[in-house]
């Protein structure tokens, strides 16, 4: 890089985080050379992406006020903004939880000055709402229920789609490979990233490289060195999976979709997290997601090291769903819907798909500088909730590589920063993806 001159960047991973960072980067910088690499192309029919989907949810309902005040930043712009504003359908977000979690987001609503369209109701309150459609939810020892108006879900791969093509309508250049490595110069206990490499033999050179590639993330590291640990994720970062599903509603059950919010039910969790369903209009059909979350442990070839990574396939065998998995996800209509709505509950689900995702213990992001390799950043981990910050995460991330991001995000999305240790806390992701791919297999 010439003194003066704008760094070149190849930003990994086409997903939320990169296709974000892709955007405001050029637009920060539109002299800059910026590409966007992805196994997929960028009007694929189907991705990998965790981003790539059906819907995805899009609320400010955190008990976290930094990211309440982050959610309703990126919730203004999918209102307004005409890259995603035609995506956004504000429904409402219904979520039930024993915990105090309802009292909490009202407040941080309340402090933010944005609770006009929210609020924590009786359960009994609750139950009539939306035409009594969750009257049948599981609500034992819930004390109230979290309802926001203000809140819904986005067409995912649509908006996805849409940030790609504004960016490369700026002058980003999009490139279709695999990755198999970033390219690194020197030796010890620091190097330079100079690129990536690919598995057609090419060579992506670039000033600086930054890893939005999700769960494939770890993997990736430790492919590019393995006789170095210090580039590798250890125990921040595990990739793991999900099952969801689409169920296709009678014509006579399809008016629903018109009124129905997004329900999120954290009441009972028996063997992960929570479960939701959201409308899906363009398929006249719901979409569930189960509460299994699982690991897929693999022993690295080289180095011999277990870590987690999504199925070594093209597609991740995204579409490769177990009968026992394919019940996890069923169990979620009947924990929204309950026996009361039993045509809504036993609805035959199809369309099943295991979405990936980076997750970190503390289930923060991680958008940092490498500490051990100058030229290479880390801007990725959704944990499973990343996607309604689309149209503003890549802002921070360009912040970021300007050494210009709030200390405040600085300090909690750093690469090196106190969590607590993938592998010892056994609530998520406890399972492994081989024991529940017999059928029958329970928990």
């Amino acid at each position: 890089m010439s003194a003066g001159s704008s760094p070149s960047y190849v930003i990994i991973g086409s997903g939320v985080f990169g296709a974000s960072t892709a955007l405001h980067l050029i637009r920060a910088h539109p002299d800059a050379d910026v590409t966007l690499v992805d196994r997929d192309a960028h009007d694929a029919p189907t991705r990998v992406a965790a981003s790539w989907d059906w819907n995805k949810v899009v609320r400010a309902d955190y008990a976290d006020i930094l990211y309440t005040k982050l959610a309703l930043e990126a919730q203004a712009l999918w209102r307004t903004d005409p890259i995603w504003k035609p995506f956004y359908h504000e429904s409402g977000v219904v979520w039930i939880s024993r915990t105090s979690f309802a009292k909490d987001v009202v407040a941080n609503h309340a402090a933010l000055g944005a609770g006009a369209k929210l609020g924590a109701y009786p359960v009994e309150e609750a139950r009539k709402m939306y035409g009594g459609l969750l009257d049948g939810a599981d609500y034992t020892g819930v004390q109230e229920v979290l309802v926001n108006r203000g809140s819904g879900w986005a067409e995912a791969k649509e908006a996805l789609q849409s940030t790609i093509e504004a960016a490369m309508g700026l002058g980003v250049r999009y490139v279709t490979a695999e990755v198999t490595g970033v390219r690194l110069e020197g030796d010890g206990s620091r190097r330079q990233c100079r690129g990536v490499v690919t598995a057609d033999g090419r060579t992506l050179s670039a000033d600086r490289v930054v890893v939005c590639a999700g769960a494939y993330t770890p993997k990736l590291l430790v492919d590019s060195a393995p006789d170095w640990p210090d580039l590798h994720a250890g125990e921040r970062i595990l990739a793991s999976g999900i099952t969801e599903a689409t169920a296709p509603l009678s014509h006579e059950d399809r008016p629903i979709l018109d009124t129905m919010p997004v329900c999120c039910n954290v009441n009972p969790v028996e063997r992960g997290e929570e479960v939701g369903c959201l409308p899906l209009p363009a398929l006249h059909a719901f979409k569930c997601w189960g509460q299994v979350h699982f690991r897929n442990t693999i022993t690295h070839p080289v180095t011999g090291q277990s870590l987690s990574a999504p199925p070594l396939k093209r597609d991740y065998a995204q579409w490769e769903v177990s009968p026992a998995l394919r019940d996890d996800v069923q169990w979620a209509l009947r924990s929204v819907f309950g026996d009361r709505k039993s045509n809504l509950a036993h609805l035959k689900m199809e369309n099943h798909r295991i979405c990936w995702d980076a997750w970190t213990p503390t289930e923060d992001f991680i958008v940092s500088p490498h500490s051990a390799c100058d030229g290479l950043f880390i801007a990725t981990c959704g944990s499973f909730h990343g996607f309604k910050f689309l149209p503003v995460i890549g802002k921070y991330v360009v912040a970021m590589l300007a050494g210009e991001l709030d200390p405040v995000w600085r300090e909690k999305w750093a690469w090196d920063r106190e969590r607590p240790p993938v592998g010892r806390r056994g609530e998520f992701a406890r399972h492994e993806l081989k024991d529940w791919l017999s059928a029958g297999q329970d928990d």
